[in-house]
């Protein structure tokens, strides 16, 4: 008898077994690494292209501008709104579990990470910057906000010209199509490309590492699973009129992807590819708003800032007024803005938030060490929320 297992077993499987070869061989497990490297690659690869069609095809397919404005306005507020309550929760976590309490590891030596030490971007050159100066170079280095913002404009054109662009459109049609078989190929190594992205990591965060930090990963780490089960539940069923259970076990081979790779937009193709297979969420849905939260969207990236900031204030004994948790929360919304498609946004955000409240930069290095672990998490929420988003975008639009 010929046992087959689909693709979120296989997943599962590739991640446990990470897990225990990890944990079994340590840092000599690192020979897998070059096997999670290919699988970067193969998803990196169709990112670009995969963004540029399926956005350009679901813009002309809307045929509405109205619609679409619509749809901006209610993604925009989604994503900001679950920010707001993420950092909170993160907050309150953190002061439940007090992850600075005890806490004994010697300041000396230590050096504020690079990414830290980045002057954030202004608000206007941040705003500036999402419009290309040449298209075909931001599809060559994925910027994934200046695509966007591209694919809109050809979408809108092909829409406003009529019946003499329809040979474009059914281009775009065609290019998405093959994008997505594409995607569906590659989803087919996922696994082998997971254990070669997980194992490494077990292996190089042993149990010494991690102890004196115990806390605060399991701070972020809890304050993200409540932030899912009861933010992302609540907004699917009320707006998206889906089961909770549905919606979770749709997006959750991409949430597996995402704790691997802890990138958001190497998670995209997958995003898109189970949004609209497995919780029916329309093309010209999806293509709009998961690209768009793949960068704007990090709810995941502020449950570690308040957790973050409320595990420095207790190594360094400081007292955080009400007036200072308040500027936590609003620099905590707008950076998650000001920082996008940013490498290293978590660190510059956290950067920007201490300095608002006059806390020590030097305490980024405290935790430093254990980002990584702490990013598998944050990126996999951000995911789960980008695809909670196309869900109850889609849910209100049914009603129009």
């Amino acid at each position: 008898m010929k046992i087959r297992f689909n693709l979120v077993t296989q997943i599962f499987i590739a991640f446990v077994l990470a897990i225990i070869l990890g944990s079994l061989f340590g840092s000599s497990i690192n020979f897998l690494k070059p096997l999670g490297d290919l699988f970067l690659r193969l998803i990196k690869f169709i990112i670009a292209p995969l963004i540029l069609s399926t956005l350009v095809v679901g813009v002309a397919g809307t045929s509405d501008p109205k619609q679409l404005g619509r749809m901006g306005i209610k993604t925009v507020v989604y994503y900001l709104g679950t920010t707001a309550i993420a950092i909170i929760i993160g907050l309150a976590v953190a002061f439940s579990i007090g992850p600075g309490k005890g806490v004994t590891m010697s300041t000396e030596g230590l050096a504020v990470p690079e990414a830290a030490a980045q002057e954030p971007q202004s608000t206007i050159t941040t705003i500036l910057n999402i419009i290309p100066e040449n298209p075909f170079a931001a599809l060559a280095a994925g910027s994934i906000l200046q695509i966007i913002f591209f694919a809109l404009f050809i979408g809108l054109a092909i829409t406003f010209v009529g019946e003499k662009a329809q040979p474009v459109y059914r281009f775009f049609e065609g290019f998405a199509e093959v994008m997505f078989k594409i995607t569906g190929i590659v989803m087919k190594v996922a696994p082998i490309g997971i254990l070669g992205l997980l194992a490494p990591v077990i292996g190089q965060y042993g149990l010494s590492v991690l102890l004196p930090l115990l806390k605060v990963i399991l701070a972020v780490y809890i304050a993200c699973i409540l932030h899912a089960v009861i933010v992302y539940s609540m907004a699917v069923k009320t707006w998206g009129k889906m089961s909770p259970l549905k919606f979770f076990k749709g997006i959750s081979p991409a949430a597996l992807v995402a704790f691997s790779t802890a990138s958001s937009a190497g998670t995209l193709p997958v995003t898109i590819k189970n949004t609209n297979e497995n919780l029916g969420v329309p093309n010209k849905i999806s293509s709009f708003v998961l690209p768009l939260g793949a960068t704007v969207n990090m709810d995941g990236t502020a449950i570690y800032q308040g957790v973050a900031v409320i595990f420095i204030a207790q190594f360094y004994s400081l007292e955080l007024t009400f007036v200072q948790l308040l500027t936590v929360v609003l620099i905590t919304i707008l950076a998650s803005i000001g920082t996008a498609g940013v490498p290293g946004a978590g660190m510059i955000m956290l950067a920007m938030v201490l300095t608002s409240v006059n806390m020590p930069l030097e305490g980024i290095a405290l935790i430093a060490g254990i980002d990584r672990v702490l990013d598998m998490m944050r990126t996999t929420v951000n995911i789960v929320g980008d695809a909670s988003a196309a869900v109850v975008v889609a849910g209100t639009e049914k009603k129009k």
